[in-house]
């Protein structure tokens, strides 16, 4: 697993060898998904929300083209540990590491994101739950971006806030966004 692009640029990350309940996104998914927010978002003023955060790979990505501020929610011990420690070794500040399970995150944020990705396990039951949360609870600022990855088998095209999907094969990153106008 490698980070992309950005100030860590190239470097590789060694997640544990036994990652029973972690996909990572693929390289070519991710630099798709990358072009993606890049065209259309300023990353270096984004506050980020990463959950089901399994390596952290997005957040390692966002927070090496300069996000201000990333918090990542993952709740698994080992996976939780490989993240505080990869952050510690690539020094990144303002990277805040949850452990928790991601809906009872949801349930008690009070926290708004301009960017919020989620890249659940693919067997997740409750995975069609995810965008009626975020947009029920608010958690997008005006403006701000939901990404989901999920399988085919999975269609978010009459849900709250979904704007459009990309499809880089068995990944899909269905795209919903907060039209709000930002004040000012």
């Amino acid at each position: 697993m490698r980070i992309i692009g950005g100030e860590h640029g190239g470097r590789k990350i060694n997640p544990p060898g036994k990652m029973p309940h972690t996909r990572p996104t693929t390289d070519i998914a991710k630099e798709g998904l990358f072009n993606i927010i890049q065209n259309n978002l300023d990353i270096t003023a984004l506050h980020t929300l990463d959950l089901f955060g399994g390596t952290g790979s997005i957040s390692y990505e966002l927070q090496s083209r300069g996000a201000v501020e990333s918090t990542i929610v993952e709740k698994d011990t080992a996976m939780y540990e490989f993240i505080k420690k990869t952050a510690a070794t690539l020094k990144l500040e303002n990277f805040n590491v949850v452990k928790m399970d991601v809906f009872k995150f949801i349930e008690q944020c009070t926290s708004k994101f301009d960017f919020i990705f989620a890249g659940p396990p693919y067997a997740l039951g409750t995975i069609d739950e995810l965008p009626k949360l975020i947009a029920e609870k608010q958690l997008l600022k005006p403006g701000g971006w939901f990404v989901l990855e999920h399988t085919p088998r999975n269609e978010y095209k009459d849900y709250p806030l979904y704007v459009t999907e990309r499809n880089y094969g068995t990944t899909i990153f269905s795209i919903f966004v907060n039209k709000e106008e930002t004040a000012g």
